[in-house]
């Protein structure tokens, strides 16, 4: 069980003992009640100190608690414990500063979502939740996260996002980069991946018998069907970009080992953000080392290989190599 959960538990045991005004709770009271608490929660009794119970008195009297209001009160030699107001307990407030504070970072969190349709209820909740539990919101940004609020397609997220929830198959009106008009796909929508900046619907494609991958900012428009779903085969999407950059994954292709040589000036930059979680350094001196990933070659590989520019070589496999190369050579042209 969880160091957390454990307290939790002890609190409200605690709080039990310090609201019961027909009993006195001294401290050996107080640390048979936490045990007896903890086994009924877990099965195993617990073997809590009296340094715990004090170090849990001492929390729950804070204001990063619940600033109780205890009495300590001599018995002779012994002191039990009750609260002054006979009519208080934690769990007549609302949260603790603590949790407060969790809360807040918590609902700073959420407001990554703000401007995708599905989440536009994000700011009304945080206003009632700040009022609520009357929390002191951030008074200025202190984290900023990748976000386009102005993408294209956007408004496409809340009916996608059902549609998945609900296992509803969609008709797509559609349109890439590369065509002239739009086309018509039927899809059973299995899964929404963020890459770049930009959000992909994954889904069985109709038209092909297979998964595809399509772009929110290119589609026009989406429709309902009363077509059957049909489930999804692939079972953890998790794993089906285990081996790629992106989002473009191809069912005919392998993955394969890739060597690159990098310099001294990236390499420090890649041994800190790996650019994939199978990379490996090979060979290390002080100029360079030998890189090795292991990876389906697709268009998200190559554009980020090309970002690095002259700080990465790429080895092998040969057909990787002189992809960079060719295209390294036709902006070369660009400038002579």
């Amino acid at each position: 069980m969880s160091t957390n959960k454990h307290a939790t538990i002890r609190y409200h045991a605690l709080d039990l003992c310090f609201s019961n005004m027909h009993r006195r709770f001294y401290m050996d009271d107080l640390i048979n009640a936490c045990n007896e608490a903890v086994y009924e929660y877990t099965g195993i009794y617990g073997d809590i100190k009296r340094r715990q119970i004090f170090d849990d008195i001492k929390f729950m009297e804070s204001d990063q608690g619940w600033s109780i209001p205890l009495d300590k009160i001599r018995d002779g030699k012994k002191v039990y414990y009750r609260y002054s107001d006979k009519n208080y307990s934690i769990k007549k407030e609302l949260i603790s500063q603590n949790e407060a504070t969790l809360l807040n970072e918590t609902l700073f969190i959420l407001k990554r979502f703000e401007g995708i349709p599905q989440f536009d209820w994000i700011d009304e909740w945080l206003i009632r939740i700040e009022s609520t539990f009357k929390l002191k919101p951030f008074e200025k940004a202190i984290v900023s996260f990748e976000q386009n609020p102005y993408l294209k397609g956007l408004h496409f997220f809340s009916d996608i996002f059902n549609a998945i929830n609900n296992k509803r198959v969609i008709e797509v009106k559609y349109q890439s980069f590369k065509q002239t008009s739009p086309v018509h796909f039927v899809i059973h929508p299995y899964f929404l991946k963020q890459y770049n900046n930009r959000w992909f619907l994954f889904g069985l494609n109709k038209n092909i018998n297979s998964i595809s991958n399509l772009a929110l900012d290119r589609m026009i428009e989406i429709n309902s069907t009363n077509e059957a779903y049909i489930e999804n085969k692939i079972m953890d999407f998790e794993d089906y970009f285990e081996d790629v950059i992106g989002v473009t994954v191809s069912d005919f292709q392998e993955a394969q080992k890739i060597l690159m040589k990098v310099n001294h000036e990236l390499l420090p930059y890649i041994e800190n953000k790996p650019i994939h979680g199978s990379q490996k350094i090979k060979v290390k001196n002080s100029n360079e080392a030998l890189v090795e990933v292991f990876l389906k070659v697709n268009y998200e590989l190559i554009s980020l290989l090309l970002s690095y520019g002259e700080k990465i070589e790429v080895i092998e496999p040969e057909e990787l190599k002189n992809i960079i190369k060719n295209k390294a050579e036709m902006v070369y042209k660009k400038y002579i």
